[in-house]
């Protein structure tokens, strides 16, 4: 599995990234196989289909590491910031995910991500629709029934 920032992170380092990681993925042998999971954090995603729960403890140690980033909070306090943006993913995801319409989840804290498959050389629905993984579920049962 790799995570990697989807390729609109409006960041140029991110999207660059993005880039270079599927460049890697495209040299790979015909038979390699992966996931992959694509982030964001400068630029929203048009089509996440995964949304994860974080719990406030988590959230806390998110927080605190990143107050460790000393330079980019002096300049921008990134990590009080965080709570409000995993906030507005629940209102995003709820509807990006779940569908438009669709009851939002009982989730605080969350991150959208888009997680594909990687095979024959490219990227692939991993599964239709969108799913949503409760802080208490297992990320295993993202693999199960496939």
């Amino acid at each position: 599995m790799i995570f990697f920032p989807h390729e609109r992170d409006w960041n140029g380092t991110h999207i660059g990234t993005h880039f270079l990681v599927l460049e890697a993925l495209q040299r790979q042998p015909p038979e390699f196989e992966c996931y992959t999971v694509e982030t964001e954090y400068w630029g929203a995603m048009d089509a996440p289909n995964l949304m994860v729960e974080s719990s406030a403890a988590e959230v806390g140690d998110l927080m605190a590491a990143t107050s460790f980033h000393a330079g980019e909070v002096r300049r921008n306090p990134y990590h009080l910031r965080l709570p409000a943006w995993l906030q507005d993913n629940v209102r995003r995801g709820g509807e990006l995910v779940g569908g438009q319409g669709g009851a939002a989840p009982d989730f605080d804290f969350a991150t959208l991500y888009r997680l594909r498959r990687w095979r024959a050389g490219v990227a692939e629905p991993f599964f239709a629709g969108g799913r949503m993984l409760a802080g208490t579920d297992s990320p295993a049962a993202l693999f199960q029934d496939r």
